[in-house]
């Protein structure tokens, strides 16, 4: 990522946490839709208490992206662990369209293309490295 790419997403996500609650719901509810097949994944889950944990780790990752290998070890963790519940790598892909369509609808015009292309550029490096770190795990 760009130093430019890491300002645009930090600065978007700052913009994110005023509506952190309902945009959580909203990317969980739009994740369930574009696949329900993921929805027993979280039947146990306490979907509010997921989306805080979502919110707490994005907040983690997103503050540490000047710094990648700061965060990265504990990255590789949380993929290794989503391996643990079930998560396959098709899902990540799922989950970033969820994400993005997310922040779109809480951004609205700020969601710009620059804005969508820097988030696409993090999450790509973020779902790549969990990805890597679950295949070895496998």
């Amino acid at each position: 990522m760009t130093p430019k790419q890491i300002s645009l997403v930090q600065e978007s996500f700052r913009r994110v946490l005023p509506i952190a609650g309902p945009a959580a719901a909203m990317f969980y509810d739009r994740l369930f839709a574009l696949d329900p097949a993921v929805r027993p994944l979280f039947a146990r889950a306490d979907m509010a208490e997921q989306g805080r944990k979502l919110m707490a780790t994005l907040g983690h990752v997103i503050g540490a992206l000047n710094a990648p290998e700061s965060v990265m070890p504990a990255v590789r963790d949380l993929g290794r662990r989503h391996a643990g519940f079930g998560v396959q790598h098709a899902h990540y892909a799922t989950v970033g369209a969820a994400l993005l369509w997310t922040l779109e609808q809480g951004l609205g015009e700020a969601f710009t293309a620059e804005v969508r292309e820097a988030w696409g550029a993090a999450y790509a490096a973020v779902s790549g490295a969990m990805m890597d770190a679950s295949g070895k795990a496998a």
